[in-house]
């Protein structure tokens, strides 16, 4: 083999090797890096429930946001939207938005809609039936809740249902709103 075979075949590898790089970044970005705490919350774009049209995270850009993943059939999400209203009630006028997105599919938006009404939710409820919120946010369940800051950094993540009014979770907020 020539140099310039040696040379050919050495950029040839490379070259493939690079592709290969991109295309699983691509594909598998999201399970080679991690979304945790520290990282840049990633864009969704969902819809919304009493408008056509959609919701994104820009929307809420320079706010608190509680991003909060979840389902009507969820008893344990049933369980935490009571203290999320609480929380929301007390928060909202200081600037945390509630987001709450529901992975329910494409034929409940009644039952979203009657789920707020029983529930008396006045925070922000929006609606991904093809779930791809929860692969966005490398959820494993619902519900899920994340807590974004102003800055647009993951502050925390948090699975299951949790007392969203307790005095830790309100100085958290707290905390973030005043940084």
């Amino acid at each position: 083999m020539t140099s310039r075979q040696q040379l050919i075949t050495v950029v040839a590898v490379f070259c493939v090797v690079i592709a290969g790089w991109i295309i699983l970044n691509k594909t598998l970005g999201h399970e080679i890096k991690p979304l945790g705490i520290g990282s840049t919350a990633p864009e969704f774009v969902v819809n919304q429930l009493d408008e056509e049209g959609t919701a994104s995270l820009s929307d809420y850009k320079g706010n608190v946001v509680m991003l909060n993943i979840w389902a009507t059939w969820c008893a344990p999400c049933r369980a935490e939207m009571p203290s999320m209203q609480k929380l929301h009630e007390e928060f909202a006028p200081k600037g945390l938005k509630i987001v709450a997105v529901s992975i329910d599919d494409e034929n409940s938006v009644s039952s979203i809609r009657s789920f707020i009404k029983d529930y008396g939710l006045s925070f922000t409820v929006l609606h991904n039936p093809s779930g791809d919120i929860q692969r966005t946010y490398q959820t494993t369940g619902v519900p899920e809740t994340i807590i974004i800051g102003k800055d647009g950094k993951i502050r925390t993540k948090v699975s299951g249902a949790v007392d969203w009014h307790s005095d830790a979770n309100r100085k958290l907020i707290e905390s973030l709103i005043n940084r």
